[in-house]
C-alpha cells in the first residue's frame, strides 16, 4: 500500500511536470514505512526496484539519474546525487552479450550481475557518474563528474577517474577540504561531529586549513 501511495504521488508530481518542467519533490516514504520529511527526488529521476531502496533523511536525487534498487541500494542520510548519474544494483552487460538471443525470458542468465549497493552518509556523487552494482561508497566522500566507481570507497575519499573507462582513484580527502571552513566556523563543529565522529573532526581541524 505504501509502495502504490508513493508512485501514484510521483505520477501526479511528473504529470504535473509537463506544464512546469523537472520539479524535486520534497518527502520520501521508504518501503519499510519510513518518511524522510527532508529528502528530496527529481520528477526525471528513474527508480527501479523501489521495494530494495532504502533513502535516509535530508537526501537530494536530481534530475535525469537512474535509481535502481532491485538487489538492494542504501543511500544513507545527507547523500547529494547531482544530474545524469547511474547508481546500480544489477547488470545485465555479460549476460546479453554471451547469451545472444537465449537472454530474452530466461529465468536465470549466466553471468547475471546481482550485489547491494551502498552509498554513505554525507558523501556527494558528481554529474555523469557510474555506481558500479555492489560498490560500498564511504562516509563524507566527493565522487568526480564523469567517474565510475566499483568496490570499495574509504570514507572520506576524494575518488576520480583519471583515465577514460577506468575504475576511479582516491586524489585526496575531504577533511582536508572541510578544515578551512571548521576553524572559520566554531559553531558548526558539533554538527559536523554528528555524523563525521569527533575523531575526523579533529583530523580536520589539525589540518588547520592548509591547502
Amino acid at each position: 500500500m505504501i509502495a502504490l501511495r508513493q508512485r501514484l504521488i510521483r505520477l501526479l508530481a511528473r504529470l504535473l511536470s509537463v506544464f512546469t518542467g523537472p520539479r524535486v519533490v520534497y518527502g520520501w516514504r521508504n518501503a519499510n514505512g519510513v518518511y524522510c520529511a527532508a529528502t528530496r527526488v527529481s520528477t526525471h529521476t528513474s527508480i527501479d526496484g523501489a521495494a530494495g531502496l532504502v533513502l535516509g533523511d535530508h537526501v537530494f536525487i536530481g534530475h535525469f539519474n537512474r535509481i535502481d534498487g532491485a538487489n538492494g541500494l542504501v543511500i544513507d542520510e545527507g547523500c547529494q546525487i547531482t544530474n545524469y548519474v547511474s547508481v546500480l544494483s544489477h547488470s545485465s552487460h555479460r549476460s546479453v552479450r554471451i547469451m545472444g538471443r537465449h537472454y530474452f525470458g530466461h529465468a536465470d542468465p549466466v553471468g547475471y550481475v546481482r550485489r547491494a549497493t551502498h552509498i554513505g552518509a554525507y558523501s556527494f556523487i558528481g554529474p555523469h557518474c557510474v555506481i558500479a552494482p555492489g560498490a560500498r561508497i564511504g562516509k563524507g566522500v566527493i565522487v568526480q563528474g564523469y567517474s565510475f566507481v566499483s568496490g570499495d570507497v574509504p570514507d572520506f575519499a576524494i575518488v576520480g577517474t583519471r583515465v577514460p573507462g577506468q575504475a576511479a582513484v582516491v586524489m585526496g580527502d575531504t577533511r582536508d577540504m572541510d578544515a578551512g571552513l571548521l576553524a572559520q566556523h566554531p559553531e558548526l563543529h558539533e554538527a559536523y561531529a554528528a555524523w563525521a565522529g569527533p575523531d575526523n573532526l579533529r583530523r580536520a581541524l589539525a589540518h588547520g586549513g592548509r591547502p
